[in-house]
């Protein structure tokens, strides 16, 4: 037997979560980059260890894993705005006494839910990017092989990068105008 619960959350509650969220940023510019992730990591794991989880957190660990991803991906390269914003998340996301303190049973981690809910719908457009670019480089490995002189596939991979950075820029920047209008 399953029981639906549901809630809208209001723009003045969304912007409760970004307030937690820009608190976190603050610290981010002090942290240590790796630091973070792998803190973000050991919580992971030990979300992992407590399965089985709630569907609502084992639905958002893949998400949570593409953006690590994103982030630690070194032929990306992440614009510094949005390498801030996924820091944020991860210290937030790594710290156990949030909002709601993760050591409570089923709620523990809906605060952290919440926020990477947030994160992944406002990074929309860089994440679709993103995995844009990862299947392009994996067809281009594929396809050119390991015979492909290194500094070509480089150029190659670039190239795209910075058409896919453009295209998520102007996407995002029409998504922002349309919300103003």
């Amino acid at each position: 037997m399953t029981m639906k619960i549901s809630f809208e959350l209001s723009d003045n509650d969304l912007n409760f979560f970004r307030k937690a969220l820009k608190e976190s940023r603050r610290a981010v510019r002090d942290a240590d980059e790796s630091e973070i992730i792998d803190a973000v990591n050991v919580v992971l794991e030990e979300i992992r260890k407590n399965e089985p989880l709630p569907d609502f957190v084992s639905k958002r660990i893949p998400e949570l894993e593409s953006l690590i991803s994103m982030l630690t991906d070194d032929e990306w390269h992440l614009p510094e705005a949005d390498r801030e914003r996924l820091l944020a998340t991860f210290i937030y996301f790594a710290d156990p006494e949030d909002i709601l303190p993760d050591h409570i049973p089923v709620i523990g981690y809906l605060d952290d839910v919440i926020i990477i809910e947030l994160v992944v719908r406002e990074l929309h457009h860089v994440r679709m990017a993103y995995a844009d670019f990862c299947q392009f480089r994996e067809d281009y490995d594929d396809d050119k092989g390991k015979d492909i002189d290194p500094a070509i596939r480089r150029d190659r991979i670039d190239r795209q990068r910075q058409q896919l950075h453009q295209r998520m820029q102007r996407r995002s920047a029409q998504q922002k105008k349309s919300k103003l209008w």
